[in-house]
């Protein structure tokens, strides 16, 4: 939106005046909340003030006939602004744009009282008003965008003995372990938004066979040119199966799996694709500066979502570049 005033009343004794305008919302009580204030125009009775945005639901909560109140001001120094003038509108009529029906009177309520030939105590015009949509993500997915997903378990030693009851890895035969049920968790909400539900799922921080070289992307299936698993339950098969096989090791590394899924991301960057990477984690990442720059570098390029799940902590946070 953008406005412009005429003849707005002189307020500063040795100037004109220095307007701006405060934007205020009607709540259902009555009372109104501050959404927006312009910048100061100084010393001018006919101010343009610049175009700026703001949200449809900052502005009148999403309801197109609300009241909106704009209040007009001369600003001072010492913070104690003279009030010119006030006008009301609403959604519906500043969507009309510019024309007749959006030229408003700014009207001093106490003036108009004591004043029999008061008219008001200038203009405000609206020059422009667009509206752009912003989507979200459910709009895309609607859309049609395909969800790929990735997941990359951790290896480390830090997750204790396999074998043991304590470690985050034991294979309980009554329950899943921690990693199984994070996986489980988030795997089977975002795997109904990816038509053939075949995922590539590596594992990272382990001594991998046949020669027991530490590995930060390997394939939990064991197949290096083609590492997807069917559905959820296939990459917890593949997982129980790379227990038996690898060497719990270290240190904590996540820039390999980062770049492996973009590799994979930056073949597609029409849109149609959302890459989501699942690193399920139980400590703190050992390349600190290295993921920050695989995050950041991708981000650029692609559509790519790295979400760590600290199974040690049991907390889910998004990592944002």
């Amino acid at each position: 939106m953008q406005f412009c005033a005429n003849k707005l009343d002189k307020k500063d004794f040795f100037g004109k005046s220095d307007p701006f305008m405060v934007f205020y919302r009607s709540n259902e009580d009555g009372t109104f909340t501050i959404c927006h204030k312009t910048e100061v125009v100084k010393n001018t009775l006919n101010p343009v003030w610049q175009a700026f945005s703001i949200p449809v639901r900052a502005l009148c909560n999403g309801d197109y006939d609300r009241t909106i109140k704009v209040e007009v001001y001369d600003w001072d120094r010492d913070g104690s602004h003279d009030f010119i003038g006030e006008f009301t509108t609403s959604y519906r009529e500043l969507a009309r744009g510019q024309s007749q029906f959006n030229v408003y009177e700014v009207v001093n309520p106490k003036k108009k009282m004591k004043k029999k030939k008061y008219i008001n105590s200038g203009t405000v015009t609206l020059l422009s008003f667009t509206v752009e949509s912003e989507y979200t993500f459910l709009d895309y997915i609607k859309g049609g965008t395909q969800i790929n997903f990735t997941v990359a378990i951790d290896f480390t030693a830090s997750n204790g003995n396999p074998s043991q009851s304590t470690s985050l890895h034991y294979m309980n035969p009554y329950q899943l372990n921690a990693y199984a049920m994070a996986l489980k968790a988030v795997g089977e909400i975002i795997q109904d938004y990816d038509s053939d539900k075949m995922f590539p799922a590596l594992g990272f921080g382990a001594k991998i066979p046949p020669d027991g070289h530490v590995s930060h992307e390997f394939p939990l299936n064991g197949n290096t040119d083609n590492p997807y698993c069917s559905g959820i339950e296939g990459i917890l098969e593949a997982y129980h199966k790379s227990l038996k096989t690898v060497q719990l090791y270290g240190p904590t590394n996540f820039a390999p799996v980062v770049n492996h899924v973009a590799r994979y991301a930056t073949t597609e960057q029409d849109g149609s694709q959302y890459f989501v990477l699942l690193i399920i984690t139980d400590g703190v990442i050992s390349d600190m500066a290295q993921t920050k720059e695989a995050i950041v570098n991708t981000n650029t390029a692609v559509t790519l979502k790295p979400v760590i799940d600290d199974v040690g902590m049991l907390e889910m946070l998004e990592a944002e570049a």
